[in-house]
């Protein structure tokens, strides 16, 4: 993912920061706990689609 994009797009619930993950196939939210995916290198940024972080994911730097 371009990190320039990376740079505009927040969570869209707490609009506070995204991480990629390490696999570059998740946008992660440590605020909310939320896993947001990353489709054909488009972000899905739909509540509905995100998944929980576990507690490891949330501690995870």
């Amino acid at each position: 993912m371009d990190p320039k994009l990376l740079d505009i797009l927040a969570c869209p619930l707490c609009k506070g920061p995204l991480v990629q993950n390490r696999d570059k196939t998740e946008l992660w939210c440590r605020a909310d706990g939320l896993a947001f995916p990353i489709r054909d290198g488009i972000p899905v940024m739909l509540e509905s689609e995100a998944r929980p972080l576990d507690a490891d994911e949330r501690l995870d730097g």
